[in-house]
């Protein structure tokens, strides 16, 4: 079978899926990924054919509407400039995965950004698809939306607030969506009609978190499966730099320091103040410069550009990170210690889930960050035992699930078209 994953945004997007790419293929599919041109390199190490999408994320983040996005932080402000943002794109982006999946596809799996035209793409091209999402987005009375960063208002509360949402989301995005059915020739629909259509019918919606992280909501619909995480398919004969190798033997563990797909106005202040965090608590590092072009400087501090993350977290004391999605990921899988410092969207979800589960003790958010707040969680982080102790069993478990296999059974079964 023929498989297109399409895919947008950060590497933490696009990473997860090239491992699951690896993984179909292995069941004897033949998987592309449709994703950025700045991507092109990561899908082809995995050995999976690329197709282009439009538009340059790191661009759009550094813009005056990625900013916005930044400064909004969380709440409904932050989700509002970012679905500003994405309108403007969304009829490039349509354009792009209808000609990507044009050069031929007999299954399209869709991340939660690429969901809205693709399943218009899929039904105007005759072809199943399913969703593969990374985060719990759809509505529940388990927890507040993903994306705004609220505390609990309680299951009445929480379920309310996510159906508020997810209408919110459906008129903004309407529009373009709208536009590519029409110039399809499908019938007139909504974004929200199209998406109760795809959970009327089942259309499964696969999620690539563990369940150990977060459960599975029980007033999810029967086609939301949560199948455990989708690893990042690690670079072929990858050998750390001898500079890394030698400071890592030359000392105790160091902290990890990485901000990832994160984009801040001012780089500058922010080394600063990681830089008089780490000599207060007294702790070596490795700063990942990042999208930001972070510089921290001290004796006890290298700087690295892209080291993977399987290989580095499970050599480090803590990792102080902006709580992605996937750094979160990464940071569970080594059983290490976290310092989340959320800054937009759905960080701070991930940052209350590692705090609830006891591998950190709390975050220290982005808009509130100071070296004196910095320090003194670096230092519960390393020196605390019961956050590691928790964090290495909790790796356990998740490093005996396979989130990849629940997704080859779910695409095995599903009929496809001749």
């Amino acid at each position: 079978m023929r498989v297109l994953i399409a895919t947008v945004g950060s590497r933490g997007d696009v990473a997860p899926y090239t491992g699951l790419g690896v993984r179909l293929r292995q069941a004897g599919h033949e998987v592309t990924i449709a994703t950025h041109d700045g991507f092109a390199g990561l899908v082809g190490q995995a050995g999976l054919g690329f197709r282009s999408l439009p538009l340059d994320p790191r661009a759009q983040l550094a813009s005056a509407a990625g900013q916005r996005i930044l400064r909004a932080g969380t709440g409904a402000t932050a989700v509002m400039e970012l679905l500003r943002m994405g309108r403007t794109i969304m009829p490039a982006l349509g354009r792009g995965l209808l000609d990507a999946a044009r050069q031929g596809t007999d299954l399209l799996l869709l991340s939660a950004t690429t969901a809205p035209l693709g399943q218009v793409v899929a039904e105007a091209l005759d072809v199943p698809t399913t969703g593969l999402f990374l985060q719990p987005l759809a509505p529940t009375g388990e927890f507040p939306p993903v994306l705004t960063g609220t505390r609990s208002l309680g299951r009445r509360g929480n379920l309310l607030m996510g159906h508020a949402l997810q209408s919110a989301v459906d008129r903004l995005i309407t529009p373009p969506v709208r536009e590519l059915r029409e110039q399809l020739g499908l019938p007139r629909r909504s974004a929200g009609a199209e998406r109760r259509r795809a959970i009327r019918q089942g259309m499964p919606l696969l999620h690539g978190f563990s369940p150990c992280v977060v459960p599975r909501p029980s007033d999810w619909p029967p086609c939301m499966e949560v199948t455990g995480y989708w690893w990042p398919s690690p670079p072929p004969d990858w050998r750390p730099p001898p500079r890394l190798a030698d400071f890592l033997a030359s000392g105790p563990p160091p902290v990890y320091v990485g901000f990832g797909s994160l984009v801040v106005a001012d780089a500058e202040r922010l080394g600063a103040v990681i830089g008089s965090a780490l000599r207060t608590a007294r702790v070596r590092a490795v700063v990942q410069t990042g999208w930001s072009d972070l510089s921290v400087t001290g004796d006890d501090v290298l700087a690295v550009d892209e080291i993977p993350h399987h290989w580095l977290f499970p050599r480090m004391a803590a990792v102080v990170h902006h709580a992605g999605a996937g750094t979160t990921a990464a940071g569970l899988r080594a059983g290490v210690p976290a310092v989340p410092v959320p800054a937009q969207l759905d960080a701070s979800f991930w940052a209350r889930r590692l705090t609830a589960l006891g591998v950190s003790p709390g975050p220290v958010p982005l808009a509130e960050l100071s070296s004196g707040r910095l320090a003194a969680a670096l230092r519960q982080a390393v020196e605390e035992p019961a956050h590691r102790h928790r964090a290495q069993a909790l790796a356990a478990r998740i490093n005996a699930e396979d989130g990849a296999a629940g997704v080859v059974a779910a695409v095995e079964r599903l009929p496809v078209r001749s």
